[in-house]
């Protein structure tokens, strides 16, 4: 209640007179200008945020067309990948034949040369043996033949391999 008792009526009524009077100016002179402003602002914000909206969709558009661009990457490199493993296999493969074709080829080869050693030591063998007989009937046909004799012929006989091999 004192707080009542402060107000002065008069001036209560002058500053409410003063007030409107303040309200209709603005509203007359200014009032338009300051809803236009705010109204610009309104416009120029709902811009902005269109604009963002706008790179938004772009950068999520440019994003599915990156992944997309790199699937597509991934998936040929994939191809080209089994491609290439499948030419190694392919490489491995003819290698290999060829390796036991070759190898079939010096087996063919080391079979004949061996036959071919084999029958060239039996011919010298066989040579040997013939030249020993000769030998040996040689020393048996210019001497006597008496026991003494043969047992001598055929040591010398025996001794002469054992020299010779």
């Amino acid at each position: 209640m004192e707080l009542l008792k402060l107000i002065n009526p008069s001036e209560l009524v002058v500053q409410m007179a003063s007030f409107l009077v303040l309200l209709i100016l603005l509203r007359v002179f200014a009032w338009k200008r300051i809803l236009a402003i705010l109204e610009e602002r309104r416009r120029r914000i709902a811009g902005e945020f269109e604009a963002i909206e706008r790179a938004q969709a772009e950068v999520a558009r440019m994003k599915a067309d990156y992944d997309k661009r790199l699937e597509e990457i991934e998936g040929a490199a994939r191809e080209r990948i089994n491609a290439a493993i499948d030419d190694g296999r392919k490489s491995a493969d003819e290698i290999r034949k060829l390796a036991h074709a070759q190898a079939q080829d010096i087996i063919t080869d080391a079979r004949k040369s061996i036959a071919y050693e084999l029958k060239k030591a039996q011919d010298e063998v066989r040579d040997r043996i013939v030249d020993l007989v000769i030998g040996a009937t040689e020393a048996v046909i210019s001497e006597k033949l008496t026991e003494d004799n043969d047992r001598k012929i055929a040591e010398e006989f025996i001794e002469n391999i054992g020299k010779e091999e």
